[in-house]
């Protein structure tokens, strides 16, 4: 399954979610968004359950890299 890869450590966090959203919109069926946060985007998995269709919440997976690195992957249908 591809990826897209977004560091968002640098992002202010009012335009975290926007580039987010843009760039799994981007994606195809089957390609996942790779983000790597300053936190866990558990907020972030909960806004993409609710609002998003295409959004593959069952083989979403988040790990814990070292202090301040969270890597998300949010799959697309």
């Amino acid at each position: 399954m591809p990826a897209t890869t977004l560091d968002l450590r640098d992002v202010p966090p009012p335009e975290r979610h926007p580039k987010i959203h843009d760039a799994f919109e981007d994606l195809e069926g089957g390609e996942s968004l790779e983000i790597i946060n300053d936190h866990e985007p558990k907020p972030l998995f909960y806004e993409f359950q609710a609002e998003v269709d295409a959004f593959d919440a069952d083989n979403y997976e988040v790990a814990c890299q070292g202090e301040g690195k969270f890597v998300a992957k949010l799959p697309k249908k």
